[in-house]
């Protein structure tokens, strides 16, 4: 068996595994929580409209702005770079079809009734290389601020890692830039994927599936006690 068949086969099964396995545990694990009752007199019964919460702290409030403008700036072109090439590059469409095909008998196309537009690779491309961009300069910003560099531990930096791996690996895939024979690219590009699923669920990357919840349940018992949002 070659690396890529290794890549292709047993190691996308077993992680794909690891992956769905470990977020349900994990979301399991958090709905199974106890909480204490609150047992105050609420100052706002809408406590649902503590939900805006979810989009008014997805940009920090004005006072912390000069503190944080480099984190968020970076944040947000780093995400929107990683999401659109994940989702939006022709290969990693036909990619996830097959997997949807493997797991539930059925393509995408299939399961959601639509086609699944793609982006040229030139935008790719360019989104990727700034997605690494950004990556490279929350690490250094991460390793000169001093407090951030205290509070920083392994998951911090290994999440780094294995999120910046794929990036790297299928750039240099894409544009053979490593000199190695494209199958051997590809099989090391599969394997930095396979290693992110399986840390998903163990590391901080896991806020992808609790961050607006969290964000929202907070927003909620803010307005109930009638604190500001």
């Amino acid at each position: 068996m070659s690396l890529l068949d290794f890549a292709r086969g047993p190691a996308l099964q077993w992680s794909v595994f690891v992956f769905i396995v470990g977020v349900l545990w994990r979301l399991f694990g958090v709905l199974l929580l106890r909480s204490k009752k609150d047992l105050s007199e609420p100052r706002n019964r809408a406590a649902w409209k503590g939900l805006r919460l979810i989009a008014l702290r997805s940009w920090p409030r004005r006072e912390f702005l000069e503190g944080t403008a480099f984190g968020e700036v970076m944040g947000y072109a780093f995400h929107v770079g990683f999401l659109v090439t994940l989702f939006f590059f022709a290969p990693h469409v036909v990619f996830f079809a097959d997997v949807a095909r493997g797991l539930i008998g059925t393509d995408l196309r299939g399961l959601i009734g639509v086609g699944w537009p793609t982006l040229p690779n030139g935008i790719i491309t360019l989104l990727a290389a700034v997605s690494v961009a950004a990556l490279l300069a929350l690490l250094v910003h991460r390793l000169v601020n001093p407090v951030k560099r205290l509070i920083s531990n392994f998951d911090d930096y290994f999440s780094w890692f294995v999120t910046i791996a794929p990036l790297v690996t299928g750039l240099l895939a894409f544009s053979h830039l490593a000199g190695w024979p494209y199958e051997r690219l590809l099989a090391w590009h599969l394997l930095s994927v396979e290693l992110l699923l399986v840390w998903f669920p163990f590391g901080k990357l896991m806020h992808a599936f609790t961050i607006f919840a969290a964000r929202g349940t907070t927003g909620m018992i803010f307005e109930r006690r009638g604190a500001s949002l």
